[in-house]
C-alpha cells in the first residue's frame, strides 16, 4: 500500500505542471488584456506598457511560465490584477476556507439525509414509501438554486424573521443555514438515488442470501452486510464531492453575499485576472488529486478483497 501511495504522489507534480501550463497558456492568449481592464476606460498606452514591463508580461511565454513555476514552488503566486497590492497566496486561502466550510456543511446535510433515505427506499421497494421518496427528491433536484434561494429568503427572513438575509459569519453562524440548504437539496436527491441503486444491487447478491440463511438478525444483515457493501461504489462520488469543496458555488455565494472562492473566480474572470484564475485552478487540481487518492484508500478499507501493489 505504501508503495502505491508513493507512486501516486510522485505523479502529482507532473499532473500539476500540465494543469498550470494549460491554464497559463489560455490566460496568455485569451481574450482581453488584464492591464487595460485594470485601467478601465481611460487607458494610457504608456502606462499600460510600463505596467506590462514591471510585471514581466512582455517577456516570451515560456520564460514567464518558468518564472511562475519557480516562484509557485516557493509559495509565491504573484499579485492580483484586480486587487492591487494583494498577494494571491494571502487572498485565496481566505476564500477557500469560506467556501470549504459552506460546502462541508452542505455535503454533510446531503450525505446524512440522502444515504439513509436511499437504504430505506431500497428496503421498502414496491411499497408506497419508495415512489414517494424518489419523486420528492427528484422534484427538489430539478428546482434550480436561483429559485430556491429567493423562496427561502422570503419565508425565513421576510415572513418569519428567523434568519439574517445574507453575509458570512463563520461555520457556527446562522447565516450559513440558508445557503447550505440551497446547496444540499440537489445533493440529497443524488445521494438518495445512488444509494438506492447500490443497495438494490447488493440485496440481490448471493452472500446476502447466505447471511440470511445462516439465521443472522435482519438488522445485522442490513447494516453489516448490505450497507457496508453498498457504500463501496458510493465512495467514488463521495471522494469527488470532497474535491469540490474548494470550488465554491458562485451562484449561491453571489445571492447570499458570501466572500468565497466561487465569487472570487467569477470576479477574476470578468477582470481578466489570470494569475488568480491560474492559482484557483491549481488549488482545485490539488484537491481532486487528494480526493482520488482518498477514494482509492477507502476502497481497500471497505472491501478487504481490494489490494494495491
Amino acid at each position: 500500500m505504501l508503495v502505491y501511495v508513493v507512486r501516486r504522489l510522485l505523479w502529482t507534480p507532473f499532473l500539476l505542471l500540465a494543469v498550470t501550463f494549460i491554464t497559463f497558456v489560455l490566460g496568455h492568449y485569451g481574450p482581453g488584456d488584464p492591464i487595460k481592464v485594470m485601467f478601465g476606460e481611460r487607458v494610457n498606452p504608456e502606462a499600460v506598457a510600463r505596467i506590462r514591463h514591471e510585471r514581466g508580461l512582455d517577456r516570451p511565454l515560456f520564460v514567464q511560465y518558468a518564472d511562475y513555476v519557480w516562484k509557485a514552488i516557493r509559495g509565491d503566486f504573484g499579485e492580483s490584477f484586480k486587487f492591487r497590492g494583494q498577494k494571491i497566496g494571502e487572498l485565496i486561502p481566505q476564500k477557500v476556507l469560506v467556501s470549504a466550510q459552506l460546502g462541508f456543511v452542505a455535503l454533510m446535510l446531503s450525505v446524512l439525509i440522502g444515504l439513509p433515505l436511499g437504504v430505506i427506499t431500497a428496503l421498502r421497494q414496491g411499497r408506497w414509501l419508495d415512489p414517494v421518496t424518489v419523486s420528492t427528491t427528484l422534484f427538489f433536484m430539478s428546482v434550480p438554486g436561483l429559485l430556491v434561494a429567493p423562496l427561502l429568503i422570503w419565508v425565513l427572513v421576510i415572513l418569519l424573521h428567523w434568519l439574517p438575509s445574507g453575509g458570512w459569519g463563520g461555520l457556527l453562524d446562522g447565516r450559513i443555514i440558508m445557503p447550505a440548504i440551497v446547496m444540499a437539496l440537489p445533493g440529497i436527491a443524488s445521494w438518495t438515488r445512488l444509494m438506492r441503486a447500490s443497495t438494490l444491487d447488493v440485496l440481490g447478491q448471493d452472500f446476502i442470501r447466505t447471511a440470511r440463511a445462516k439465521g443472522l438478525r435482519e438488522s445485522m444483515v442490513q447494516f453489516r452486510h448490505v450497507a457496508r457493501n453498498a457504500l463501496i461504489p458510493i465512495m467514488t462520488v463521495l471522494g469527488l464531492s470532497l474535491g469540490t469543496l474548494v470550488e465554491g458555488a458562485f451562484i449561491t455565494e453571489g445571492i447570499f453575499g458570501i466572500p468565497g472562492i466561487g465569487r472570487l473566480a467569477v470576479d477574476s474572470l470578468f477582470a481578466r485576472d489570470y494569475p488568480v484564475i491560474t492559482a484557483i485552478t491549481l488549488v482545485i487540481a490539488v484537491s481532486f488529486v487528494a480526493a482520488n487518492l482518498f477514494v482509492d484508500l477507502m476502497y481497500a478499507y471497505l472491501d478487504p478483497r481490494i489490494r494495491y501493489r
